[in-house]
C-alpha cells in the first residue's frame, strides 16, 4: 500500500475489527448495519443464530462479550463477495455460564450490499 491508498481488502479488515469492537461494547447501532438481514452464525457448539437472535442475545445480555482479539485477517476478496479467516481469543458469559478466555478460528463471508456487510459467520474452538 502506498501513501494513504487503502486496498478493498483493507477496508473488509477495518470493517470486521469495527464490527467486533461493537459487539464487545454491545453497540447495536453500530453492529447492526454490518450483518446483513440473511447474516446466520453457527457457534462453537453448533447453534445457528439469525442475525436477530444473535444481536438480540447480545443486546439482551445472554450474550455479553468480555473480550474478543482477533489476529491477522486473511481477506480472500473476488468482486462483491469475500470470506476472511482469522485466529482470535475471546472470553464470553453465555446465558449466564463463563466461557474463560480461549482461542477460536473464525472464517465469515462478506458481501458488498451498499456497504460490507457479514452475511455468514462460524466459529471453531482451537483445542489443545
Amino acid at each position: 500500500m502506498t501513501g494513504s491508498a487503502q486496498t478493498e481488502e483493507d477496508r473488509i479488515r477495518e470493517t470486521e475489527r469495527a464490527r467486533l469492537r461493537a459487539l464487545v461494547e454491545a453497540d447495536m447501532a453500530t453492529a447492526k448495519p454490518l450483518h446483513a438481514e440473511d447474516f446466520q452464525l453457527i457457534t462453537p457448539i453448533g447453534l445457528a443464530l439469525s442475525r436477530d437472535e444473535y444481536l438480540g442475545a447480545i443486546a439482551s445480555g445472554s450474550i455479553k462479550y468480555l473480550s474478543w482479539e482477533p489476529g491477522d485477517i486473511a481477506v480472500r476478496l473476488d468482486g462483491r463477495t469475500a470470506v476472511i479467516r482469522y485466529r482470535a481469543r475471546l472470553e464470553v458469559i453465555f446465558n449466564g455460564h463463563h466461557v474463560p478466555s480461549a482461542e477460536y478460528w473464525h472464517t465469515d463471508t462478506y458481501e458488498h450490499r451498499d456497504r460490507w456487510r457479514v452475511v455468514w459467520s462460524q466459529a471453531t474452538a482451537i483445542s489443545r
